[in-house]
């Protein structure tokens, strides 16, 4: 039995009514969804930190999540794990005609090109023409916001470089401080936030910088920073003025600082 098959019996086993886990039994899709989605943020934060053995086992842990809503797809007589990977195996075969055909493709960005024409070609005429059809509303939505900029660029709605996207985001600034200024601002600062994040988000994408990757970065330096702020400081931070917490809070990026000169293969 192939470590696979074995994987797919041990699903099963936990699912069966007779003696299976109490737990599993009780889960459906809407129930196990948020587990898969956490379980494809820890693979990101493996590949983040380059540690391979976690990333192992995180992997494992998402293999799982789709054995699972596959089982219960089964169960249900919706399709099985087999039609799963019929279905992904077919489309990748369908989508890199360069590699399985006789298409030619010269670069990584034809290649997104050719992808996004076949996507929209597969979506059929027949339903919504728009070019941000098909964009799920399940993902975060900072995701959501870069596939939202990056179809419309494919059709020529963007800025033509990164300083009028950078000039955009001045102007959100601008614009959320005007709205700090009213008299009952929640609700406006929120919409003005919205436009900010959505402008930063479009200016990542002319930076090529992945927005995502960048956020986890400056969580990880943030969380580095206040835990050894923490550490520095010699009574509970709730006791200490925003003065006090300041010196504090340069001490410890100072203290990092060193720590990363001293040890260059760090960090």
């Amino acid at each position: 039995m192939s470590e696979m098959q074995r994987l797919l019996s041990i699903m099963a086993q936990l699912r069966n009514p007779e003696g299976g886990c109490p737990w599993d039994l009780k889960q459906d899709f809407a129930s196990i969804a948020p587990y898969t989605i956490e379980e494809a943020y820890e693979v990101a934060d493996a590949v983040a930190r380059e540690d391979m053995t976690d990333l192992k086992d995180e992997l494992g842990d998402l293999l799982l999540q789709v054995v699972f809503h596959a089982q219960m797809a089964t169960e249900a007589e919706h399709f099985s794990f087999e039609d799963v990977a019929r279905s992904i195996n077919d489309k990748m075969v369908r989508r890199h005609p360069h590699v399985f055909g006789d298409a030619t493709v010269t670069t990584a960005d034809d290649q997104v090109n050719a992808w996004e024409a076949m996507k929209k070609a597969e979506r059929g005429a027949d339903q919504d023409p728009s070019a941000l059809a098909g964009i799920t509303r399940g993902m975060p939505e900072w995701m959501r916001a870069q596939k939202l900029h990056s179809r419309a660029a494919a059709v020529g709605f963007d800025w033509p470089d990164a300083a009028g996207v950078l000039d955009k985001v001045r102007e959100e600034v601008g614009e959320l401080a005007e709205a700090m200024d009213e008299p009952e601002h929640a609700d406006h600062c929120e919409e003005e936030i919205g436009d900010l994040l959505f402008s930063t988000i479009a200016l990542a994408k002319h930076l090529k910088v992945d927005p995502g990757r960048a956020l986890r970065g400056a969580n990880r330096k943030f969380e580095a920073r206040f835990r050894t702020l923490e550490q520095l400081a010699s009574e509970p931070l709730d006791d200490l003025a925003m003065d006090q917490l300041d010196r504090l809070w340069e001490a410890a990026k100072k203290a990092l600082a060193a720590d990363s000169s001293s040890n260059p293969g760090e960090g």
